[in-house]
């Protein structure tokens, strides 16, 4: 039975989540969670506080990474989150390393902003660049097996080098750009898996023609080594300080000569051409809605300023058209094969085996979010 459309009297979160519940205001599941998340430390606490327990972690950084060449590890994407961390932690006298993964699909423009970027701070990059036969072929695999998580390979990927890169040079903290003012929202059915390998190697093996050779992922032994032996932990440093969209492109365009993409995840020709046709075409859903929701929750965006933007077409017909021959040509398909690929029967990650699945692993999941982050 078709459930019906109903969006939340607060955020803009709508029933094209499924699994979305609404309480007797008409406010949400999600808008609910996120205002109390956002009032619980650390993003939550007074500024005097916030930057007491800012000053602890810089700290406790510091004094770990005494007589080591980095004391923290970053990602850089050249999006606007990872970009303000490499900002943050050089102000704040840190001395990390910073690690990008290649995946094929970076625009020109994070390119530049990351160069600019790091030559402005003095950081010293280090640079993955995965396979593109191997990883075009679980990108495939990805679109065949149905499922909206197409981005997760990459992500997965993300997380593994970082770590490995930690662990390569003995450094105990990786920093990164996720925070609770700006993407304290997500659903379930929407995109899960991110650190799931189960989950990618089984749709590789049932879906792929490539052999995993030189994919970085992550296993639940590579997390008890990384995390309980080596001790290594993962901090959303951005929580710690006000952080604010808008304040933080003009200081960044300020100081770095940041350039501001035209749309959310300009970095990535191929997350953009998923979030902004694949996922509204083939699953009906707008990712911006979660986005705003977020900025609304935060302070930092109306409600009617979402609809307004939400009223707004996400792509022009000629800007789909050259997109679709892109990516085609880069995955060495047909516009047919690519056609078939979105009419394929709608899946989700629950659809197939993973280690959600597993009640062990559900546990160790547990535990393993509440001890790594702070």
């Amino acid at each position: 039975m078709t459930k019906e459309y109903k969006m939340c009297n607060r955020c803009v979160m709508d029933t094209s989540d499924p699994d979305i519940t609404f309480d007797e205001n008409g406010y949400c599941n999600h808008c609910n969670k996120a205002l109390k998340v956002l009032s619980e430390p650390p993003v939550g606490l007074p500024k005097e506080e916030k930057q007491r327990a800012l000053n602890e972690v810089v700290e406790r950084i510091k004094n770990d990474g005494k007589g080591k060449q980095y004391d923290c590890i970053i990602g850089v994407s050249g999006g606007v989150d990872s970009t303000y961390v490499a900002y943050l932690v050089k102000k704040l006298g840190l001395r990390p390393l910073a690690v990008h993964l290649d995946n094929g699909w970076n625009s020109e423009l994070s390119v530049q902003n990351i160069e600019n970027t790091l030559k402005i701070l003095d950081i010293e990059l280090y640079t993955y660049v995965l396979d593109w036969d191997e990883f075009k072929d679980i990108q495939k695999s990805f679109l065949k097996a149905g499922v909206p998580d197409l981005e997760i390979p990459t992500d997965h990927a993300i997380n593994a080098l970082l770590y490995q890169i930690a662990y390569k040079y003995d450094i105990k903290y990786i920093l990164n750009g996720s925070n609770v003012e700006t993407e304290q929202i997500g659903v379930h059915s929407w995109s899960n898996g991110h650190y799931d390998w189960r989950y990618i190697e089984l749709i590789q093996k049932k879906f792929g023609k490539q052999k995993f050779r030189t994919f970085p992922h992550i296993t639940p032994l590579k997390l008890i080594k990384w995390n309980f032996i080596k001790n290594i932990r993962r901090v959303r440093i951005l929580d710690y300080v006000e952080y604010k969209k808008e304040n933080v492109l003009n200081v960044l365009e300020k100081e770095l000569t940041y350039k501001r993409y035209s749309k959310k995840h300009g970095e990535s020709t191929y997350t953009y051409f998923i979030q902004n046709y694949i996922l509204p075409k083939r699953f009906e859903f707008d990712k911006r809605k979660m986005h705003f929701s977020s900025l609304i929750c935060s302070g930092q965006m109306t409600r009617e300023e979402a609809i307004y933007e939400l009223s707004k077409p996400l792509m022009a017909e000629n800007e789909i058209s050259e997109l679709i021959e892109y990516v085609c040509d880069k995955f060495e398909i047909t516009k047919e094969e690519f056609g078939r690929y979105m009419n394929l029967p709608v899946k989700t990650y629950f659809d197939y085996p993973s280690y959600n699945t597993h009640p062990i692993y559900r546990t160790l999941r547990e535990l393993y979010k509440k001890i790594i982050s702070y």
